[in-house]
């Protein structure tokens, strides 16, 4: 008789990205270090939203919809990662607005079936000459629109 492995949750919304914890991510007692949590969910986004042509090159002029700012970041922290190795985050989108747009993710296991940090970020799309708010554009609503987490 085999024992066969746990299946993976299916996602029912979002994008699960793969992210590597290197040794030198760890601190002193061999945990991952809570500064690099927001860090890795940063490349994790990157990494997403280049796959849709968004991306900083330099040029605040250019830069279209990668031109924002944070505004708000929370996490809360679940359970320890305690060695280096491929983990992955869960990224979704919780509120698509005008200007802004509020994510949620999960830093999570490979495979997605652990949480070991949730959280959300609040973004605000800006203009580069003004720095105020202006708004996404199509391309990154229509991208945006199949992130979203649905009602409920």
């Amino acid at each position: 008789m085999t024992a066969e492995a746990p299946t993976a949750p299916a996602l029912s919304y979002g994008r699960l990205i793969p992210v590597t914890v290197h040794f030198d991510d760890l601190d002193a007692l061999g945990l991952l270090h809570n500064a690099r949590y927001p860090l890795l969910v940063e490349r994790a986004w990157t990494q997403l939203w280049q796959q849709h042509g968004v991306r900083f090159e330099g040029d605040w002029a250019a830069a279209g919809d990668a031109c924002n700012a944070v505004k708000e970041l929370r996490v809360t922290y679940e359970a320890p990662v305690t060695r280096p190795g491929t983990y992955a985050v869960h990224l979704w989108l919780d509120r698509l607005g005008t200007t802004g747009l509020t994510y949620g993710f999960r830093f999570c296991s490979a495979d997605g079936a652990t949480t070991y940090a949730r959280g959300t970020r609040v973004l605000v799309r800006l203009d580069p000459h003004t720095l105020r708010p202006a708004p996404w554009s199509d391309t990154l609503r229509s991208a945006g629109r199949e992130l979203l987490r649905p009602a409920g």
